[in-house]
């Protein structure tokens, strides 16, 4: 019991530390966020305890009105906190890549299996929805990325459905901030040995990363293709 409770003290400071570097992070590029939880606080707390006072139970209502008003402010931490974290992640490279490592259990992501001087990359993820393509860069230059890598699919894995989704702000692109959703939302039509073989069958043939190592997340902006690495169509 002794061993539990130590280790249950040694991990609230390190939960408490990361919720107020995540505090910081969103105060940086939201600066009324302080503001904006104090006030949804007081009103769920205010409106509770009102309640409360005028069916004669101000303190059971008032318990219950602490209580859904840190809720309340949890969830609206948890949201602004998200859409800080993207908003800084757009439009640097790799960003993508950071979001498709946590889109959830069933995926698999090879990030980079398509590059270019340019630092347009195009990531990999399979799953029971077939072959996702996920591009970021210049809209016009990773057409031509995605057209051949999804050949290149089409060609080995002929059986298995090739979805593209290029990440941006324009028409027909989607937000890094939706990447997730929009991949949850694609039809299930493969089963778990299904995308295994996939993934066998894909491994076979290598990708960028086996010849050029890159580090996880948002690539270095000053990062560029060496002269005399593989080239890339």
């Amino acid at each position: 019991m002794a061993r539990k409770e130590t280790a249950a003290e040694a991990a609230n400071p390190g939960r408490l530390k990361q919720i107020a570097l995540t505090y910081k992070m969103t105060r940086k590029v939201d600066p009324k966020i302080g503001l904006v939880l104090a006030a949804v606080g007081i009103v769920v707390l205010g409106v509770l305890l009102g309640i409360g006072f005028a069916i004669g139970h101000p303190v059971y209502l008032g318990i219950l009105g602490f209580l859904l008003a840190f809720l309340a402010m949890a969830i609206v931490f948890g949201r602004r906190a998200e859409r800080a974290a993207f908003g800084q992640m757009e439009g640097q490279p790799g960003a993508a890549a950071a979001v498709l490592d946590n889109v959830g259990r069933g995926w698999t992501v090879t990030p980079a299996v398509a590059m270019n001087r340019n630092q347009d990359v195009v990531h990999r993820a399979v799953g029971k929805a077939g072959i996702v393509l996920v591009a970021e860069g210049n809209p016009n230059r990773v057409k031509s990325l995605l057209a051949a890598e999804k050949k290149k699919m089409n060609r080995i894995v002929a059986d298995v459905p090739v979805h593209d989704v290029i990440v941006g702000t324009g028409e027909g692109q989607v937000e890094l901030k939706k990447l997730r959703t929009t991949m949850l939302k694609f039809p299930r039509v493969l089963t778990g040995p299904q995308v295994t073989a996939t993934n066998d069958r894909l491994r076979a043939l290598g990708d960028l990363m086996t010849n050029m190592p890159l580090p996880k997340g948002p690539l270095p902006k000053g990062m560029r293709m060496p002269k005399g690495g593989p080239r890339i169509r």
